[in-house]
C-alpha cells in the first residue's frame, strides 16, 4: 500500500527539499498544502492552495493521510512583530497539529530548532518550546521534533549576515564536538531527506532529534 504524506512549508528550504525526498520514494503520494502554488508538476503530487492561518481552509483535505510534515515557519523573524511571529510561527502551526490529530493522522513530524525551551528568557526558544510543548500535549501515536541549529543552504537567501554565517559556520563544526554536536550546521539537503524519512518510518511515541540523528536518518 502506498503511504499518503501531508506537507505544510512545502514553499521553504526545508519544505522544498523534504518534498524533493518524498516524491523520489517509491509508493508514496504527497499532499502539499501552501499560500501559493508550487511550479512543480508529479504524478505523485497533489497541491492545493489554502491560508494556511485558517484551518477549516484545509480541514477536509487531512484525513486519510498516515503522516504530517510540517516545515511552516518565518525565515527572517527580525523582519516582522513578535505578534505576527507568533501568529505564523507558533499558532498556525499548533492549528494544523490540532486539524491533523482530529482527522486522526498518527503521525507529526515538525521543523523546530535547537535550544527549544519553553521556560526560556529569550524570546525565540522560548516560542519554539512552547510550539513543542502543544504538540507533545496533543498525544499524537508518533511525534518528531527537528531540532536543528544553522541549516546550510546552497546559496545567500538573507543578506549579509546569513553569507558570513555560511563561510563560517563549517569551519566551526570542527570543534562542536560531544554535547556540542547538535550546533553543528546541517545541509538543507540533509535535513529534508532525514525530515521524508522520518515521515515514513514514524516511531511510535514522541521524539526530540538534532544533528547525529539527521545524519543517520539521511541514509535511510
Amino acid at each position: 500500500m502506498s503511504q499518503k504524506v501531508l506537507v505544510l512549508g512545502a514553499t521553504g528550504a526545508v519544505g522544498g527539499e523534504a518534498l524533493k525526498a518524498l516524491l523520489a520514494r517509491p509508493g508514496v503520494e504527497v499532499t502539499v498544502l501552501s499560500r501559493r502554488k508550487l511550479d512543480l508538476e508529479h504524478p505523485a503530487l497533489t497541491q492545493h492552495v489554502v491560508d494556511v492561518l485558517d484551518p477549516t481552509s484545509y480541514k477536509a483535505i487531512l484525513p486519510g493521510h498516515q503522516a504530517a510534515l510540517c516545515a511552516l515557519g518565518v525565515g527572517q523573524p527580525s523582519k516582522m512583530s513578535r505578534e505576527e511571529f507568533l501568529r505564523v510561527d507558533r499558532d498556525a502551526v499548533l492549528a494544523f497539529g490540532q486539524a491533523c490529530k482530529s482527522a486522526g493522522i498518527p503521525h507529526f513530524s515538525l521543523l523546530s530548532a535547537v535550544g527549544s525551551d519553553a521556560k526560556s528568557s529569550f524570546f525565540y526558544p522560548r516560542t519554539k518550546g512552547q510550539l513543542e510543548d502543544g504538540l507533545r500535549a496533543m498525544s499524537f501515536d508518533s511525534l518528531s521534533l527537528f531540532q536543528p541549529s544553522m541549516i546550510l543552504t546552497p546559496t545567500n537567501r538573507y543578506g549579509l549576515m546569513q553569507g558570513i554565517t555560511l563561510v563560517v559556520w563549517p569551519w566551526l563544526d570542527t570543534i562542536l564536538l560531544g554535547g556540542l554536536k547538535k550546533f553543528r550546521g546541517v545541509k538543507v539537503e540533509d535535513l529534508g531527506s532525514a525530515m521524508a524519512a522520518d515521515a515514513l518510518e514514524h516511531p511510535l511515541g514522541a521524539r526530540t532529534l538534532s544533528w547525529d540523528d539527521f545524519q543517520s536518518l539521511k541514509q535511510l
